[in-house]
């Protein structure tokens, strides 16, 4: 009812005005129409108009107050008194809209139970909806009994409203609803197809919570009860529901009811054979011949006269093509006649396919008939399309001059952001993978921003070029692209043009007097920021020291990757107090989190905190240095390198919640235990952690600071320090034993006994690790990063990582073994992909600086290997990451 009515005034071709009939409706005089309800001699033919003009209001979005809405709702159950058998299912539409209070309900159930009664079916299946709908638990109770009737009634129209009711009655009421089980069994037996769909629908949702259950049902309807294809969908979807959660549990690999699926795509009805199809193509770890058949009928459908029948086919041939390209191979010669469909949306899903699927002797041919098509489609379609151009061209990097030619026409094409953008971002991720493309590249991308309308686009481009055209044959010819947007573009892209003009003098010598001369031009732009950065790269690149030293700086400055994240430095300068001493940088902390201290804590705990360190904001290593730097027993450790997490070592819901964090010093590691006492009739004194390192063999216990006293729900600390080989990673395991001695505390004065019992506490063990070792530290630039490492400290060696998961279980698994800060998004595997590419960051031990580049892959059993390359500042660290992960 929410969409009005239209008509059009005349039959003239030549005047199409359309109007609603509901057009300028309002409220108030609807709400005095209303009043027709309350005649004597009702007109049923009036009262339903109006309601139907009530209905629009609603549905338009109209607020009715109290009042109005229970006028309304009391005129209309006089309508019950008409036997017109339009005017009466209006009447049920009204009722469920407005939605009657508690009391109200009471007024109009007498008139719906009647109706459940009557002899016509049409009243009976409409007020079983409207109670289920307006009523409460107690009235649910007193007609429960009617509902269990109309679910097993002859009737498939009753039965099958009774069943939709269950499914709605089921979130509010789930306890009474379950109670039908017999009734719904008995009507998944029905030969009716919508009673047997709906109760199908209604007996899963009672029993999803019980596995067992849903494996019963799924087996008993898979020898053949099933006749209606709505309800076959539904068994579908739950029959692939079993398998993988049994594929999960089974350690053979079988797959049970994959026959029953089989079967299903040689069934009547084209709905379930798609359903089937699309099952088959969705299992986990589905192997070539289990999607042969799948493959075959999916093809049969994309010659289809039906539109909804080739878009479902290639969809989910799109899908396959992302895990199984070779298995849709089968389809391109179909898929290539659907590039010229009506359809917009088949023709995209084809050319995307197409592209996954394509070999390269195909590619050109592609080209072409993709180029007739790009103007005729929505931009959302051609982002699709450039993604899957943009891998195809990784794919077959012999074919990126015809590729690359393709985005850069239609980057001149007209479009919004978004799809510029992707285009944009394709080029740039092929300059970076192709190095034979970057030439080409770089000049598509400098015309492109001659006429670019989006800034942020713009100042993307000339940072890149900035990066990466001084390392180009010929520099030079870029200069002109780029100053040209210093005359030509807004404040915002002359201030990137300026940064990009002083990375081109940096790098390149012969053109550094040219550059000097265009930046003195820009100090005279009418912009702060323009003028600011045209003075301090004049200032930076025609220093008075000598060249070479000079080189270096400026190279540092302008590309050299930022070791402190940005958020650490910005709090860093705004607590900056001007003074004789300069901003040091070194200064900033490195580490990553910058939350105050808060401990983790089980379920139900009280928090462990420090109670030391206030809660500001400055990072958990500042937070923890300043106490740490208060024990005079650890003020000569130097500087603190790392503190890790807490980590657990009592259950939850115990009497004592202990926690430990692990500081490291290049020769020293801190046990900081974190206790709480959880009793209120105890009160703890003199706490200490006796620590036995007999299974860590270079550690030696220097040092300990016992808690005097730990009172219930107070946290408190106790420290423990080992002295470790200077600048090593050095591992073992530790045992831990919480002593104390424990008074009785009265709970009516809250004062402890003098005496006390001396007792203990064994807690977990705990690990030093070489995680333990290493500071998560990003870079902004991992590229520049990493080729600024010394090539010599490369150490690259490849590892099998066994059967997986996932790919994704995979990556998440070296990442945490390594304990490095991952850079540049490269943590987030796609679905689907069978190969991936990680950069992570660090710093090891000692301040070295380390980057890694994480290479996987995937075949069709799950075996994962991995190609690890390192690169640090001491090459006897790179050896030490591969023995890490060969550890682990």
């Amino acid at each position: 009812m929410a969409r009005p009515y239209v008509v059009k005034k005349d039959d003239d071709h030549d005047d199409e005005a359309e109007y609603s009939p509901f057009l300028g409706l309002e409220k108030g005089t609807v709400l005095q129409e209303a009043r027709v309800f309350n005649d004597p001699q009702l007109d049923a033919r009036r009262c339903a108009q109006v309601i139907t003009k009530l209905l629009y209001l609603l549905n338009q979005g109209e607020a009715f107050t109290k009042v109005e809405a229970t006028e309304v709702f009391f005129a209309v159950t006089k309508l019950f008194q008409s036997k017109d058998t339009t005017l009466r299912r209006m009447v049920y539409l009204i009722i469920k809209e407005l939605s009657p209070s508690a009391d109200e309900v009471i007024i109009v159930t007498s008139s719906l139970m009647k109706d459940m009664n009557s002899k016509i079916d049409m009243y009976r299946a409409n007020a079983i909806r409207v109670l289920s709908k307006i009523t409460d638990g107690t009235l649910l109770m007193q007609i429960e009994r009617y509902l269990k009737q109309a679910i097993v009634d002859k009737n498939p129209v009753v039965a099958s409203a009774a069943l939709v009711s269950g499914i709605h009655l089921l979130q509010t009421n789930p306890e009474i609803v379950k109670r039908w089980s017999n009734e719904v069994q008995e009507g998944v037996q029905s030969r009716a197809a919508l009673v047997q769909f709906h109760a199908l629908a209604l007996l899963h949702q009672i029993r999803q919570n019980d596995r067992l259950a849903v494996s019963k049902l799924v087996t008993s309807l898979t020898r053949g009860s099933v006749r209606s294809p709505l309800a076959q969908c539904l068994l579908i979807r739950y029959t692939s529901q079993v398998i993988h959660e049994s594929s999960m549990n089974s350690q053979t690999g079988e797959r049970p009811f994959f026959d029953y699926l089989e079967s299903c795509l040689r069934h009547k009805a084209e709905l379930v054979i798609f359903e089937a199809a699309r099952a088959i193509t969705e299992l986990s770890s589905v192997t070539s011949r289990e999607l042969s058949p799948a493959i075959t009928v999916l093809q049969l459908f994309l010659s289809s006269s039906k539109p909804i029948l080739r878009f479902a086919a290639v969809r989910t041939l799109n899908k396959v093509a992302m895990t199984h390209p070779l298995s849709v191979t089968s389809c391109n010669i179909d898929m290539e006649s659907l590039i010229s469909d009506q359809n917009r949306s088949i023709a995209t899903l084809a050319i995307t396919t197409l592209l996954k699927t394509g070999n390269e002797s195909s590619v050109d041919r592609l080209m072409k008939q993709i180029t007739n098509f790009m103007s005729d489609i929505a931009d959302e379609f051609k982002i699709v399309v450039v993604e899957a151009i943009r891998s195809l061209c990784l794919k077959f990097p012999l074919k990126y001059r015809s590729l690359m030619n393709f985005l850069s026409n239609i980057l001149r094409e007209e479009g919004g952001f978004e799809y510029k953008k992707a285009i944009v971002d394709s080029i740039v991720i092929l300059i970076r993978d192709i190095p034979d493309a970057k030439e080409s590249g770089l000049f598509h991308l400098c015309e492109f921003i001659e006429d670019c309308e989006f800034t942020y686009l713009s100042t993307q481009i000339l940072h890149f070029i900035g990066n990466e055209g001084p390392k180009t044959s010929d520099p030079s010819k870029y200069i002109r692209y780029i100053y040209n947007r210093v005359i030509l573009e807004n404040a915002t892209v002359r201030a990137s043009a300026v940064s990009t003009l002083a990375k081109f003098g940096a790098m390149v010598d012969s053109l550094k007097p040219r550059i000097l001369v265009l930046l003195r031009r820009c100090q005279f732009d009418i912009d702060d920021e323009v003028r600011d950065r045209a003075t301090l790269y004049l200032d930076t690149l025609g220093g008075d020291a000598s060249v070479g030293e000079t080189e270096k700086y400026v190279k540092d400055f302008l590309f050299g990757s930022l070791d402190v994240p940005l958020v650490n430095l910005e709090k860093s300068l705004r607590s900056y107090e001007a003074s004789d001493m300069p901003f040091d940088i070194y200064s900033v902390p490195k580490e990553i989190k910058s939350q105050p201290l808060a401990e983790k804590k089980a379920p139900g705990r009280k928090p462990t905190g420090l109670g030391g360190p206030p809660c500001a904001p400055v990072s958990a290593v500042d937070a923890y240095e300043k106490l740490l730097s208060l024990i005079p027993e650890f003020s000569s450790f130097g500087k603190l390198f790392k503190s890790s997490t807490p980590v657990e070592l009592s259950e939850a819901e115990t009497e004592y919640a202990v926690n430990v964090v692990k500081h490291i010093y290049d020769g020293h590691v801190v046990f900081q235990y974190n206790c709480t006492n959880t009793i209120p009739e105890q009160l703890l004194e003199n706490v200490t952690v006796f620590v036995d390192a007999s299974e860590a063999e270079d550690f030696s216990e220097v040092a300990s600071k016992p808690l005097r006293s730990l009172p219930y729900d107070s946290p408190g600390q106790t420290f423990v320090a080992f002295e470790k080989p200077y600048g090593l990673p050095a591992t073992g395991r530790f045992s831990n034993l919480l002593k104390f001695f424990v008074k009785e505390v009265d709970p009516a004065t809250v004062e402890a006994e003098e005496e006390g019992v001396e007792d203990e506490y064994q807690l977990e063990d705990l690990e030093i690790v070489p995680v333990d070792y290493m500071l998560k530290v990003g870079v902004s630039n991992f590229k520049n990063a990493w080729e600024s490492m010394a090539p010599d400290n490369e150490r690259v060696d490849e590892y099998g990582l066994g059967a997986r998961e996932s790919l994704a279980e995979a990556v998440c698994s070296v990442i945490n073994i390594l304990g490095m800060q991952p850079c540049e998004g490269t943590e987030v595997v796609p679905s689907n992909s069978r190969s991936h590419a990680c950069l992570l960051s660090g710093i090891f031990i000692g301040n070295v600086k380390v980057l890694v580049r994480l290479s996987f892959g995937v075949d069709e059993s799950k075996q994962v290997a991995m190609k690890l390359a390192v690169r640090s500042e001491d090459p006897n660290i790179s050896e030490r990451i591969h023995e890490i992960v060969a550890e682990a």
